[in-house]
């Protein structure tokens, strides 16, 4: 059942922003340019999946299926999920032709490296965790919980840039050229995507909670 969800999501919900957005990665390739901010793009295109699904009364629909709506939750962070694996995939290539084409550093935060893969994560879970719990507790508002979530994630991207200049681990370690400190970026890596799975799952059971307890009329 979920998979047939998700194809609903995938054929009815998906915006055209879902494509062009996510392409914005390629931001990275710009000389002095907060990359991470590359991340918030994304979040944009799920505000207005979740926008145009409120327009189309996607939920109402959905609702007058023989589904649980705990499995319409599940299958909205599936294609949410979807779409910043592929962006995270794109990050990875622009960040291996930026090394070529473009090797100095980054005067605006984190310079285009791995650890800026483990960044992502860190962005996405913690936009996961404010806007889709605050989402599913009234689907109408979706202007608010997205600026909820918007406003968490630029204080995250506010701090990376202080700490590249103000903590020797950034500095000195993660705010370098690849290959160098490979393993350091790599265990960031890791923690970032720990911190995305523990904090996707919490946003996911608890969206599930508050969505069960919307009465939609």
């Amino acid at each position: 059942m979920i998979g047939k969800l998700l194809q609903k999501e995938l054929k009815l919900c998906l915006h055209p922003t879902s494509f062009l957005l996510p392409l914005l990665v390629a931001l990275i390739l710009t000389p002095n340019y907060p990359y991470p901010v590359s991340y918030f793009y994304l979040c944009l295109a799920v505000f207005f999946i979740c926008l145009t699904g409120r327009e189309n009364h996607d939920i109402t629909y959905s609702l007058t299926l023989p589904v649980a709506k705990a499995d319409l939750v599940t299958a909205r962070f599936l294609l949410v999920m979807l779409i910043e694996w592929a962006q995270l995939a794109l990050a990875g290539l622009f960040i291996w032709l930026h090394g070529i084409l473009l090797p100095q550093p980054n005067a605006a935060g984190m310079d285009a490296n791995l650890a800026l893969i483990g960044e992502g994560f860190f962005c996405f879970g913690l936009f996961h965790l404010v806007f889709f719990p605050s989402y599913y507790k009234n689907v109408d508002k979706v202007g608010i919980s997205f600026l909820k979530g918007a406003a968490a994630l630029f204080v995250l991207i506010l701090v990376e840039i202080v700490l590249c200049y103000a903590l020797p681990l950034y500095r000195n370690i993660l705010d370098t050229p690849d290959p160098l400190n490979l393993g350091a970026k790599l265990l960031f890596c890791a923690v970032g995507l720990l911190f995305y799975l523990s904090s996707t799952w919490v946003a996911w059971r608890l969206s599930q909670k508050r969505f069960q307890q919307l009465d939609i009329r």
